[in-house]
């Protein structure tokens, strides 16, 4: 295959000349909440601009970033990296569509497939479009590779795997799924690190022939709860796959590139899936969405999968950038670094607080503080103090706290954080 270089295409410099002048978006939540549909619980903060690990909001006040748009901003804000190669790419070539070959589309393919165990790479917009594009191929190749009328994909309870019909069927999490029903047929759910109730149920269910088409799991359970999957398990459910011929999926959208302290999250695990789905972080922000297959079950066709937008120009420009940067700034190491500076400083933090924190969990840097079942603290209530303590974090559920900070998040910047959670526990407990 020819190298990325070789693929990749050259672009023109920006001119100041040619910026043009965003105009300031409303700040007033009421005016906001009567044109906006009210699908998120939002907190009260609107933030203007960022730069690396800092966000400010709309009266200067400066925040330190632990949520990074939800584990997506990999470079933090406003690398330099980023923001050149976005630049260059919107007054070249933006977007033309899938009708014809895109440089940038296939550079970026050729980069994860020699950084990962895939062979093919097909690109959508989001973790959810992903995920729609390997339940779509896992059924396909049911059909006309194993001869299964009825595929069923089995998943694991507490998972979560995007908002779309087919990706809130296949999340094993009944909150998600209320009101939308009918839901999509052909699936079911496991206890998540439960190798004798996930065996049980295959053979369950491919009785008296086989149904089983996939198991989609995650390596770590990012909003259920921050929960690292178990090395034995996943070794177990690979050799499973093996003997029965089921295609085994990962949802990375969270865990990939390069978030636990590897590239992808299945070397944490030491398995290799048959099919893997990226996105949050892969562009650094810019939305994007891969999903990357073995060759023996990249069975899709022209005609069988599609997407308007995916693999633009502009997104996998960006994205070939956020996959150089990682490289090139030896991100992987500051990722394992940090974690362990962050976890250690977290564990400290549950000593003090026994009665309130009941675990310190996670990969890298994404990590989750456990708040005990009987404190009557909640994430949310945690999550709120932060921000009075300039910090920003997200919730993993109810009881968990989640800390994913952009990768090039620093020493200094740990221990700042720390020490704002420290803060934070103080005022709630004190």
């Amino acid at each position: 295959m020819a190298s990325t270089a070789a693929i990749r295409l050259g672009c023109c410099a920006v001119s100041p000349e040619s910026a043009v002048a965003v105009p300031p978006a409303s700040a007033d939540p009421v005016q906001f909440d009567q044109v906006v549909m009210t699908t998120y619980g939002r907190f009260p903060l609107t933030l203007t601009r960022g730069e690396g690990c800092r966000v400010w909001d709309d009266e200067g006040r400066s925040y330190l970033d632990f949520v990074a748009g939800i584990a997506t901003c990999t470079l933090g804000h406003a690398h330099p990296a980023l923001v050149a190669t976005v630049s260059q790419q919107i007054q070249t070539l933006h977007h033309v569509s899938n009708l014809y070959y895109i440089p940038q589309q296939g550079a970026l393919a050729q980069w994860l497939v020699n950084h990962s165990c895939a062979d093919r790479v097909f690109f959508c917009n989001s973790g959810a479009e992903a995920n729609e594009a390997a339940i779509k191929l896992a059924r396909k190749y049911a059909h006309t590779v194993r001869q299964i009328a009825h595929p069923v994909i089995i998943t694991a309870q507490a998972s979560f795997h995007g908002r779309t019909l087919a990706t809130i069927t296949a999340t094993g999490q009944p909150k998600y799924q209320q009101h939308f029903d009918p839901l999509v047929p052909g699936f079911a759910y496991v206890p998540y690190n439960d190798f004798t109730a996930l065996a049980d149920l295959v053979e369950s269910l491919d009785q008296p022939q086989p149904q089983v088409a996939a198991i989609l799991l995650e390596p770590l359970q990012g909003e259920g709860g921050v929960r690292p999957g178990d090395r034995l398990y996943f070794e177990q459910v690979r050799q499973l796959c093996d003997q029965k011929g089921i295609l085994l999926i990962f949802d990375e959208v969270q865990v990939g590139m390069g978030r636990t302290g590897r590239l992808w999250g299945y070397e944490t695990l030491g398995v290799e899936p048959d099919i893997f789905t990226s996105a949050k972080g892969l562009a650094g922000g810019i939305p994007i969405g891969a999903m990357l297959s073995k060759e023996f079950c990249a069975v899709f066709q022209p005609g069988d999968h599609a997407s308007t937008f995916g693999g633009n120009p502009l997104a996998t420009a960006a994205a070939l950038t956020v996959c150089e940067t990682i490289e090139q700034e030896k991100l992987l190491q500051n990722v394992s670094d940090r974690g362990e500076q962050l976890r250690a400083g977290l564990r400290a933090l549950a000593n003090r607080y026994p009665q309130r924190i009941a675990d310190v969990r996670g990969w890298g840097l994404i990590n989750g503080l456990e708040l005990t079942a009987e404190s009557n603290l909640t994430a949310a209530e945690v999550v709120k103090a932060a921000i009075g303590e300039g910090l920003l974090l997200v919730p993993a559920g109810p009881k968990v706290v989640r800390f994913v900070p952009p990768l090039i998040v620093s020493a200094a910047d740990i221990e700042a954080a720390i020490a704002a959670v420290e803060r934070s526990f103080a005022r709630l407990c004190g």
